[in-house]
């Protein structure tokens, strides 16, 4: 795995995942470096895995493997994100309501 400090210039750190460096910008280069490293070790897992030496190939792969275990993440901590985004959109509605009556009676 290859490590991952943080080198900023001109705004961006330079990360290395899967050997090819990326130039991203970001408020935390360390957050940044972590997310690298976390998506160079999934990528390396994968390609140990298959047949493949397509990186096109192993990256769409380690993103179903993160895709996998976050809706596994929402699963277990009860989490429905189709619930999550109808309650937002209540809450909204009722926002709406609660600033309309406000307007309407000068508060």
């Amino acid at each position: 795995m290859a490590k991952n400090p943080p080198v900023q210039a001109d705004g961006y750190t330079t990360v290395t995942i899967y050997d090819q460096p990326y130039h991203l910008t970001g408020q935390d280069p360390d957050h940044i470096r972590r997310l690298a490293e976390s998506v160079d070790t999934k990528m390396r897992a994968v390609a140990s895995q298959g047949q493949t030496v397509d990186s096109l190939r192993v990256a769409v792969l380690a993103a179903l493997n993160f895709a996998d275990e976050l809706a596994q993440a929402q699963r277990a901590n009860g989490l429905d994100v189709k619930q999550g985004h109808a309650r937002a959109k209540d809450l909204n509605v009722l926002l709406d309501e609660v600033l309309d009556a406000d307007r309407k009676t000068g508060s």
